[in-house]
């Protein structure tokens, strides 16, 4: 795992994607503590972002140098086999 010494610049990027997921999860426990979501879809949407990110400091933990696109995209991706669009319902 890449550690804050020897990889300062990917250990930033790394707890950035923890801290933001961090963030975005406080702000979803509020909103549903004063009934601002009530729609299973906008949970999901708060939901999928909040894995985002944690999916991306789990898939960058041994990246070291820059990310391509094509890296930022497949680090963003639910694992193959999870398809957790199909269960949404009202």
């Amino acid at each position: 795992m890449i550690n804050k010494e020897k990889n300062p610049v990917e250990w930033a990027l790394f707890m950035y994607e923890l801290e933001d997921a961090h963030e975005h999860l406080g702000n979803l426990i509020e909103m549903l503590s004063n009934g601002k979501v009530d729609h299973s879809v906008e949970l999901q949407v708060y939901l999928f972002h909040i894995y985002e990110h944690l999916n991306r400091a789990w898939h960058s933990r041994n990246h070291i140098g820059e990310l391509s696109d094509d890296q930022w995209n497949e680090y963003s991706q639910f694992p193959s086999g999870q398809d957790l669009t199909d269960t949404v319902s009202e």
